[in-house]
């Protein structure tokens, strides 16, 4: 009982990080990101393990981390309230060609990071041609550009 207990604290514990440290985190790995999800990583296996390193052990955090997962996904399709709170709610970066500030602030995004997604997805260099940037739940940039 003490591994499903560890594992649903641990699970709890990494969801609660990964939802505080923003979305364009999780879908913009630098190097940096890579080694600090390395340490997490291996900090997350030993706070889960404890000093039972059994197949036994492994085999119900194993069960566990996956059944909570699947728990949650069918809460949050029964509660939009829960599913807004665990995945959050795409934020508007620009609209009607106007960058908000206040939003990229909040979502920790540059407008050069803006420009790089609409230079991705659109071929699009500069911001005028931009009518609408949305950071997506994902941690993608969507770009909507401007009727001629």
């Amino acid at each position: 009982m003490d591994s499903v207990i560890r594992g649903l604290a641990v699970y709890v514990v990494l969801l609660i990080v990964a939802r505080l440290s923003g979305r364009r985190t999780l879908a913009q790995a630098t190097p940096f990101d890579f080694v600090l999800l390395l340490i997490i990583a291996e900090t997350t296996q030993q706070a889960l393990l404890g000093d039972d390193f059994s197949i036994v052990n492994a085999f119900v955090l194993i069960v566990t981390l996956f059944t909570t997962d699947v728990l949650l996904a069918f809460a949050k399709g029964r509660s939009a309230r829960l599913a807004l709170w665990l995945d959050g709610a795409p934020t508007v970066l620009v609209s009607n060609g106007k960058i908000d500030a206040e939003a990229l602030r909040r979502a920790r995004v540059s407008v050069s990071d803006v420009l790089e997604a609409a230079r991705a997805q659109q071929g699009v260099a500069s911001l005028d041609r931009i009518d609408a940037a949305v950071l997506e739940t994902s941690g993608g940039i969507s770009i909507i550009l401007k009727d001629n």
